[in-house]
This record gives structure tokens, sequence and C-alpha cells, in this order.
């Protein structure tokens, strides 16, 4: 009788395996799993997996002069949102009236809701970013804007040179590029030995006309937090654009979309993802070739790559710029900054969470949408007319995809990347008491908080 039952048991056993491996679902499952782990740098699925964002020791690209701390992050993301250090502005009606927040809105994916990024020089918010335009007191060249489209400031984790040149950062793929450091004089932060985001940061309190020093510290009453912050910093350094740019780092290692459903379903949530999610999925780890370049957790480029992909720059798209034209040498790209021929046009391969809230793509934000971008990489032409095909990637061809697949694609892009809840990582005030991000009349009615 024993061995009737077990008999029995194993029989029932051997059909439900046999029932399971043949389910659909279980299927596309394991063929997804399967791209993943023929394309993952380790050779696991895990390697795409976020970590938690209070999980410091597991977040990558840290600066070894700047580790993460619970205080740092506080700090940092206090300082992201405040208003009050906006105190270099072009004209005074403008003090106090920006932050590093108003080109990175969170519910915009931390991107600046607009095709270009103003900060100081401009007025209103809108609904979420895009009713900012320039004050009538201010000419075009007097305005702080961006040459190019806002990168966003979440999974920069994965990011060891800032911006879509690669510009900042003294190690990665600006090791043997010193020669050129001396060309600009913020560039030049880059022979203190620094990651590519406490660079950036630093260079950027400058730019973007911030102050941090004691007084203003002391005046915001951010000093104690720094003191909390920075112990092991001598006094007389401890109130700087520096130590305020190290905790700005910090923060921005945390901002992390580990709550999209691709994260959750990389974790063992096979229902996180519908269907055509996880087969957009898996054209994006297979046919479609995605992957190739978009290779890392973030699905960004790890090590940095720089393509050209044939798109306009912000100045040849019909939208009105400031700061930029075509002479902008921003507009060359890697090439812009290190000065090589073979790095003309090409840009930083950056990453993929969150795109559906960001409402323009590309350096130049040509596209107005993710399926613009998909069917413009389906189509495999360039649109911008100055590029020669030399100088595009190899991998810009036709995909040759179909209508439906073209639709997998981007729904697993738009709604499989995206983390519902990036508001998580605001702050509910910030210590000047100043209306955030933005500070200007227009933005006060705007934001309510007037």
């Amino acid at each position: 009788m024993k061995r009737f039952v077990t008999f029995i048991l194993l029989l029932v056993a051997f059909i439900y395996f046999v029932a399971c491996t043949h389910d659909p679902v279980l299927d596309v499952d394991n063929q997804l799993i399967k791209l993943l782990n023929e394309n993952a740098l380790n050779g696991t699925y895990e390697h795409y997996i976020m970590p938690e964002s209070d999980d410091f020791s597991n977040l990558p690209n840290q600066d070894i002069k700047n580790p993460i701390t619970s205080t740092k992050v506080q700090l940092g993301k206090l300082l992201f949102f405040e208003t009050g250090i906006g105190l270099q502005p072009k004209y005074p009606v403008s003090k106090q009236a920006y932050s590093c927040a108003t080109c990175h809105i969170p519910s915009r994916g931390f991107t600046a809701g607009r095709f270009q990024g103003i900060a100081d020089g401009a007025i209103g918010f809108g609904d979420h970013g895009e009713g900012r335009n320039i004050n009538p007191l201010y000419t075009g060249a007097e305005v702080d804007a961006q040459g190019a489209r806002p990168l966003a400031v979440i999974n920069t984790t994965y990011i060891t040179n800032a911006l879509w040149a690669g510009t900042f950062g003294s190690y990665g793929v600006n090791a043997g590029t010193e020669s050129v450091w001396h060309q600009d004089t913020l560039v030049e932060i880059n022979f203190q030995g620094l990651q590519g985001l406490e660079a950036n940061n630093a260079r950027a309190l400058t730019v973007h006309r911030q102050v941090i020093n004691k007084d203003v510290t002391d005046s915001l009453g951010y000093t104690a937090m720094f003191d909390d912050a920075f112990p092991d910093i001598p006094v007389s350094e401890r109130y700087s654009r520096m130590t305020g740019a190290f905790a700005i780092a910090a923060y921005f290692r945390t901002i992390l979309t580990n709550q999209a459903p691709f994260q959750k379903w990389l974790k063992g949530d096979l229902s996180a993802m519908n269907e055509q999610q996880k087969e957009g999925a898996i054209l994006f780890f297979g046919k479609a070739g995605c992957v190739r370049c978009h290779n890392s957790p973030s699905l960004n480029s790890m090590p940095h790559t720089f393509f050209s992909v044939g798109v306009k720059n912000e100045s040849e798209t019909g939208n009105k710029v400031f700061r930029t034209d075509r002479t902008d040498k921003r507009n060359l790209g890697r090439g812009g900054f290190t000065g090589v021929r073979d790095d003309i046009h090409k840009f930083k391969v950056p990453q993929l969470y969150n795109l559906k809230n960001f409402g323009f793509y590309f350096h130049g934000a040509s596209k107005t949408s993710i399926r613009d971008v998909v069917e413009y990489f389906n189509a495999g032409v360039p649109e911008n007319k100055e590029i020669s095909p030399a100088e595009l990637s190899p991998y810009f061809q036709p995909l040759h995809l179909t209508a439906t697949e073209v639709d997998n694609l981007v729904e697993f892009l738009d709604n499989g990347l995206f983390d519902p809840d990036l508001e998580r990582y605001a702050p509910t005030s910030v210590m000047s008491g100043n209306c955030f991000p933005n500070n200007d009349h227009q933005s006060q009615i705007d934001l309510g908080c007037n």
C-alpha cells in the first residue's frame, strides 16, 4: 500500500511538472530568464536587480572620498530642493527662486518636464515643470539654460562619468583625457580625483548660480546637518559647495527605481509584469538588440559607451531654446570634450527607467514619446543630415520589428520599467521654508504654496 501511495504521489508530481513546463506563461518567463542570463555581464539575471535605496554597502561606484551615510543623504536631499541657496542670480528678482530640482522634477522622472531646463531667468512651473518660461526681464543669453536635455538623476549610482559627453569624473572613461581638462576652468575639477557625480555636482552649484558657505548654512539652518554629515572635514572647509556636492551625490545614489514591475519580477514576483511587458522584455534582450548598449541594472551602458544615432541637437528641433545654437560644441557630444575626431556626435547611452514621464527624448529632445523613439530605431534612418554614415553606430540599423512587436517593446519600456512613486525621494519641506522646487511668484501660484 505504501508503495502504491508513493507511486501515485510521484505520478501527480510528474504530471504537474509536465503541465508547468508547457504552461505558456512559464515558458515566457523561462525564455526571458534565459535571455537575461545570456546577456548579463556576470552571467546571471540577478545582475539586473537593483539594491534597496538604504542598502548603502551595495550601491556601486561610490567615491572613496565620499562614502554614503544616512546623514549625507538627508542633507543632500534637502539641498537639492533648496531654493534658499539660489543666491547668485543674474538679477535680484530671481534670488532664492530656483533650485537644482527646478530641472529635475520627481513626477517627471527627475527631468525638467520640458525640452530644455531653465533655472535662473525663468518663471512658472505649470503642473509638472512644463509651464516654466523665460522671465521677461532676462534676455535669452542671460538665463541659466542647458545646451542639451537634462539627464534624469535617477539610478545615478550606475554612472561613473557625468553628462551626455561624460565630461566629469577623474576615472572611468576619462582616464587618459587629462590633456583636455585644462581647457575649461570648470573641468579642471577632474584633477581632484573625484567620481563623476561629485565632480559634476561641485561645478553645477557654481554654474547654476548657487552658494553654500557658513553664513548661508547658518541663515538657512543647515549648519548642524553639515556637522553631522562631515565630522571629519575641518570646520574651515566643512560648509562649502564641495561638501554640498558630496551630500547631493550621496543622495543621488539612493534614487533608485527599484519598485518598477521589471525589478519586482526579477526579485521573484512573476505576476509583476503582464504578458505584453514580458514579450517586450524578450524583444529588448533578444531580437531588438537593445541590450547591446543598455546592459547595466539601470539599462545604461556599463562601462560607459558613446554612440551616434543620428538625432538632432536642441537648436535644430524647432523648439525655442536659449544659450545654444548650431555652433555649440556640446552638439559634438563626446568629441566636443575630448577633441577626438572619432568621438564627434557620440553621446552617452542613458538609463531607461521611468521614460514615459520624461516627455522628451534624446539629447536634443527631438522625440516626444517612447513610441517615437522605438519607431525611430526600428526604421534605422538618421534624422540629422549633418551626421555622416561613417559616424553612426554600427548598431543603428533597421530592426525589422512588426507592428505587434513595436507595441510590445513600447509597453515594456513605458510600463514594465516604470516606478510609480519617485515622490518618495522628495522632501516634504526644506529648511528655508521656501516654496520648492521653484520659489518665484508664478511658481508659488502654480504649486499652491504662496
